[in-house]
């Protein structure tokens, strides 16, 4: 992977994302189950997402994008990701409300096509703008 900069970056954002997946179904799960209404599943994305962005900015700055890039300006590379996890919340809410909604799916339904799209978005808006 010392090659290949960007498939270590990829694996080592997997990880880290994967634990940061297991963060979001954890805190999404029984608030869109138990806490909110039916068909309300897309209020406990916030929630969920506010988690998982935690534990994520330390994850991806310090390990999954580590060595690439400049380390300066910190405020703003955080301003950044904050704006990459904005597009990220975003995405989840409007497949959540989609699925749930519209689709009326049960409330697991939308972590499948969520965790699949919203990781490779984020991947590639982080390792081109924020952590350049």
């Amino acid at each position: 992977m010392r090659s290949h900069p960007v498939a270590g970056q990829l694996f080592r954002f997997l990880i880290a994302g994967g634990l940061s997946t297991l963060i979001y179904t954890a805190v999404y799960l029984p608030l869109a189950m138990w806490v909110f209404p039916r068909g309300q599943a897309v209020l406990a994305v916030p929630f969920a997402f506010a988690a998982a962005v935690s534990a994520g900015y330390f994850l991806h700055s310090n390990w999954s994008f580590r060595g690439h890039g400049a380390r300066d300006r910190r405020a703003l590379r955080q301003a950044k990701f904050v704006g990459v996890q904005g597009v990220g919340l975003g995405l989840h809410a409007l497949i959540t409300w989609i699925v749930t909604g519209p689709l009326a799916q049960p409330a697991w339904a939308p972590l499948v096509p969520g965790l699949l799209i919203v990781p490779v978005v984020t991947f590639f808006l982080n390792r081109q703008w924020v952590f350049r």
